[in-house]
């Protein structure tokens, strides 16, 4: 008698207990050393000469200084990088039109590229000796070295995360229910903000605390164009760094923990925003509540 017949279901690969028992042991284990143990090690390392000493680390002017540069940046590049995400996730998969595929690639460069290389491009474009660097220079406008050059290589590292999670939702959603709000009289802003957005708000806001992480903590490009001025210019990665070299071991684990604490929240965060995502995600959006005020 066939399995089929039986009804017998076909064995999967890896169901003998003894194989998954073992791969899920080399998995916990492999996870214990590279994840759970260097972020245990920041833990009792940043509060190895007790709490005042850590108090006095976090408190320090330059470290402050990094603290509220970085975040800074953060409140600059998440914004913009958000509504250029919606923007090009809006353009390729609601329209149709010739270049689609290179806009795309455009899109994926930043994942593609060490961001070392995009902070010294940004050298050559806009450092004195760069493209605009003199023209720049001679206007009194300073990029590099200075907050703007900042923002605009934290900008370059992380344009593709929110535009990357939009745009498989929004492809896997078509065009229909935009396409069925004007023709019942919706203005195209009024068709994003009560049957677009609604339905990619989960993944937007995925997309913007991926994003968010990635800026608070990118170091390579930022180290380049910054200059890494001690209480002027060093982000909270690159003043980790300054600490260490100093032989500050501890005082770079105190502030190395303000990063892994937002890498915990930000992983929480995912977590959440996937459970809330997942229960809304067969939901069907429906028209009539949508456009009622519009044909009322």
């Amino acid at each position: 008698m066939s399995q089929a017949t039986s009804g017998r279901r076909p064995p999967r690969v890896g169901d003998a207990p003894l194989f998954k028992n073992a791969l899920i042991g080399v998995v916990l284990l492999l996870v214990l050393f590279f994840v759970v143990a260097p972020l245990a090690v920041i833990g009792i390392e940043a509060f190895s000469r007790g709490v005042p000493y850590f108090a006095a680390t976090i408190t320090d002017p330059d470290t402050r200084h990094a603290i509220g540069l970085t975040v800074l940046t953060a409140l600059i590049a998440v914004p913009v990088n958000t509504i250029f995400g919606v923007a090009a996730a809006w353009a390729l998969t609601k329209h149709d039109f010739r270049g689609k595929r290179l806009l795309t690639i455009l899109i994926e460069i930043p994942f593609s590229i060490s961001p070392v290389v995009a902070g010294v491009a940004y050298l050559f474009v806009y450092g004195l000796q760069g493209i605009f660097g003199p023209a720049l220079d001679s206007a009194g406008l300073k990029i590099l070295f200075a907050l703007p050059g900042i923002v605009l290589a934290s900008m370059f590292v992380t344009a593709p995360f929110v535009a990357r999670e939009l745009i498989p939702l929004m492809q896997a959603q078509g065009r229909d229910l935009e396409e069925a709000a004007t023709s019942l009289g919706a203005s195209g802003m009024r068709t994003f903000l009560s049957v677009t957005l609604p339905n990619i708000k989960w993944a937007l806001l995925y997309g913007v605390v991926l994003c968010n992480a990635r800026v608070m903590g990118e170091f390579g490009a930022v180290s380049i164009v910054s200059g890494n001025i001690r209480g002027q210019t060093n982000t909270l990665p690159l003043h980790i760094e300054l600490l260490y070299q100093d032989y500050n071991a501890v005082g770079a684990f105190a502030a190395a923990s303000i990063l892994a604490t937002l890498a915990l929240v930000t992983l929480v965060a995912k977590v959440l925003l996937e459970r809330q995502g997942a229960g809304r995600r067969n939901r069907p959006t429906t028209l009539a509540g949508n456009t009622s005020e519009k044909n009322s």
